[in-house]
């Protein structure tokens, strides 16, 4: 069932369906990409524990608790949320995985060999939204045993003008929407990066920035959109089987959070 939580506050509104953000208004003025137009068929998603492609590597990942059997960026956005507490301005919203569980893999068979994906670790991830004034705060606390290996990516996508002429600018560099759209499928790295600004044309812009990942890559096909996102590993030149060695250990318990503001 697919229901819609409102958040609000001072002129800035949130829209989340089922743990999905699918709108960010100022007003009238819309800043995240909208589910069935061309570009992307979501508007927001996570990437974990793994973050790329595990195909030219039979779908394993090598953990300390053996292999485990994922798909392009992990198993995560095949579980469902459950929503966890609401009010004005706030919504969170929970997974939980029991660990070597089976999960169906949705991109089978179509685009996938692997019916099923498992992961050797419980695992509870949770997704907090909170709206103050401009800046929609958006939370990632990930609870699992202490040394589990895994990598996080938040994959939010933003409206576009259809111009063509969006920029985005970190402290050090100005990215032209050309070289996104030729970065391909690999997506732009922004390495040691935490903090971004989408140039828009036709409204405000927006500041991006994080604590916990450290990293940003940047992707589109489109002029109408593209995905800011948030990572702790850029992959897309790590060869698969060795995944395992550019993930980071659990803490047991690990926060992570990115704020989109108008600015």
């Amino acid at each position: 069932m697919h229901q819609k939580t409102q958040i609000q506050d001072l002129g800035f509104s949130a829209g989340i369906i089922n743990g999905e953000l699918v709108s960010f208004k100022n007003n009238s003025h819309e800043f995240i990409h909208q589910k069935g137009n061309r570009g992307w068929r979501n508007s927001d998603d996570e990437m974990f524990p793994v973050i790329g492609p595990t195909s030219k590597n039979n779908f394993l990942v090598h953990s300390n608790k053996g292999d485990a059997v994922l798909d392009q960026h992990g198993l995560l956005r095949e579980l469902e949320y459950s929503l966890v507490s609401s009010d004005d301005n706030s919504v969170s919203f929970i997974k939980t995985y029991k660990k070597n569980s089976f999960v169906k893999n949705s991109k089978f068979p179509k685009k996938s060999k692997k019916e099923h994906l498992f992961w050797p670790y419980d695992f509870s991830f949770q997704k907090n939204f909170k709206i103050e004034k401009n800046c929609l705060k958006i939370e990632f606390i990930i609870e699992s045993e202490k040394g589990m290996p895994f990598m996080l990516g938040y994959h939010p996508a933003f409206l576009l003008s259809d111009t063509g002429t969006e920029t985005l600018q970190t402290t050090t560099t100005e990215i032209t929407l050309k070289e996104v759209l030729e970065a391909g499928a690999n997506a732009f790295p922004v390495l040691n990066c935490t903090k971004i600004e989408l140039k828009n044309i036709g409204k405000k812009n927006i500041e991006i920035s994080t604590t916990g990942f450290n990293n940003l890559m940047l992707w589109t096909e489109v002029n109408t959109m593209i995905c800011i996102e948030p990572i702790t590993q850029y992959t897309s030149y790590v060869e698969q089987k060795y995944l395992n060695k550019h993930m980071q250990l659990s803490q047991g318990k690990n926060i992570f959070t990115v704020e989109i503001k108008v600015i």
